[in-house]
């Protein structure tokens, strides 16, 4: 039984910084890419960033310089540094784990609320 388990939102000030983790269970975490979405209130959920089983990223235009991604294979744990944020961040993060035949795996999501 694959799991994905999203923690670490909240609520926080614009400018500040929160840290989110997805702790993946069943499966073969090292061969997959892991990645953030994310969906606001009325909006489509959207890639926010992604890392491959390589550690390549990516990340969407509007995060650039300030999220970052990265995993780590001995926890079958991926974070997400989010830096300088601001009121439009706020949504629901979700973990996403994909790797071509074996599958394509969400988790509950984690909400991130910005607000003074």
């Amino acid at each position: 039984q694959v799991q994905l388990v999203e923690s670490g939102g909240g609520l926080v000030q614009p400018g500040g910084s929160v840290r989110l983790s997805c702790v993946a269970s069943g499966i073969i975490f090292s061969i997959y890419t892991m990645g953030w979405y994310r969906q606001a209130p009325g909006k489509q959920r959207e890639l926010v960033t992604g890392v491959t089983s390589g550690s390549r990223t990516n990340y969407a235009d509007s995060v650039k310089g300030r999220f970052t991604i990265s995993r780590d294979n001995a926890k079958n744990t991926v974070y997400l540094e989010m830096n300088s944020l601001k009121p439009e961040d706020t949504a629901v993060y979700y973990c996403n784990a994909r790797a071509g035949g074996m599958g394509n795996f969400w988790g509950r999501g984690t909400q991130v609320t910005v607000s003074s």
